[in-house]
């Protein structure tokens, strides 16, 4: 069984090699056939590494060098062969390779910028070991955003039907106040009301803003960054069209009544936004990183290093990741009819949705 060349070609990073992403990757074998994607995958990795995964897991794939034009084969990974620089043991991490996962990524965001791949999806990493190899690294969102020269863009969680997007990123807790500045607040509304449009095919976001503090600061009693903040914010874009509800009290915005009134959700920091969306999402949530340049979805979990080599890792996200990077690629590639997406946002399509 195969499928025709034609159609974009989605890059997939394996990332961390004693996590659970090369397995995963493995596990794209038949999927993407049996489910007529239109686009071939492409798997960035050691090819030993791979073929000793699926050896140890007794996996019948078959590994191809990946080529262009190369139409899909059923029971094939096609892989782009990077190599590793220390030998492998499955949930034991090694420094020594934290530059081949930083090839990895490079290697795809070359390819997404020369056009020869439409779009990258990552597995996960694990950023301690690239700190302990003397390499400063926050993130995928971080890294990519300074490769591609991007003075901001925004991650965004989606799965269980939310979206939730975010102001601050990897940051301790007591940092986070400092970073949520008027120009952060606006910049990110900015680059999420852009990108659901483009992405999504939303052209008139509505979009539900959580506040700071307990109570979004409960009229100043807990806290002034709504007061001097986030509202004078909220009423400039409201000024040029946005529909920005909000701040509103983390604690009640993520029940039903709040999220059907918007179509994603802007959190101030990181478990503020994303415990409510992996609760709901878990193992089917993706990461999209808004902003760049490039078309870039993952997966919305670690590692997993006590999961690695035993065959248990579900690649149910990182499937997801891949649907999703598909869908707006085609979405980017078609003409934007804007008052027909416009009139599908105003017809009600909920966060939920």
């Amino acid at each position: 069984m195969s499928a025709p060349s034609s159609g974009p070609v989605i890059a997939v990073t394996s990332g961390e090699p004693a996590g659970v992403g090369p397995e995963i990757c493995l596990r794209l074998a038949d999927w993407a056939l049996d489910e007529r994607l239109p686009a071939r995958i492409v798997v960035l990795a050691d090819r030993s590494l791979l073929a000793e995964r699926a050896q140890a897991l007794r996996l019948p794939c078959r590994l191809r060098d990946w080529q262009a034009g190369l139409s899909p084969q059923a029971g094939t990974v096609d892989v782009l062969h990077l190599p590793l620089i220390a030998a492998v043991t499955p949930g034991r991490l090694d420094a020594a390779n934290s530059p081949y996962v930083l090839a990895l990524l490079d290697r795809a965001l070359d390819g997404c910028q020369s056009g020869q791949f439409a779009a990258m999806v990552t597995a996960p990493v694990h950023k301690g070991v690239i700190n302990d190899a003397g390499i400063p690294f926050s993130g995928h969102t971080e890294y990519l955003a300074e490769k591609t020269a991007t003075p901001r863009v925004v991650m965004m969680l989606a799965g269980g039907g939310l979206r939730v997007a975010l102001v601050t990123t990897h940051l301790p807790l007591r940092e986070v106040p400092a970073a949520v500045t008027q120009g952060a607040v606006e910049e990110t509304l900015r680059i999420l009301h852009r990108e659901m449009a483009a992405k999504y095919g939303i052209a008139c976001p509505r979009i539900l803003v959580a506040g700071l503090n307990p109570h979004a600061g409960e009229g100043g009693y807990l806290g002034h960054e709504e007061i001097g903040v986030i509202t004078p914010v909220l009423e400039r874009l409201r000024g040029e069209g946005m529909t920005l509800l909000g701040p509103l009290p983390a604690d009640t915005m993520f029940s039903p009544p709040v999220l059907e009134r918007g179509d994603c959700v802007l959190a101030m920091y990181h478990d503020q936004g994303l415990t409510a969306l992996k609760y709901a999402s878990f193992g089917q949530g993706i990461n999209v990183t808004l902003g760049l340049p490039i078309i870039r979805t993952s997966v919305d979990h670690g590692t997993a290093l006590e999961l690695a080599g035993s065959g248990r890792a579900d690649p149910g996200s990182l499937r997801v990741a891949i649907e999703q990077a598909i869908e707006m690629v085609q979405r980017m590639a078609a003409p934007v009819d804007r008052v027909a997406r416009a009139a599908q946002a105003s017809a009600g399509k909920s966060v939920r949705a």
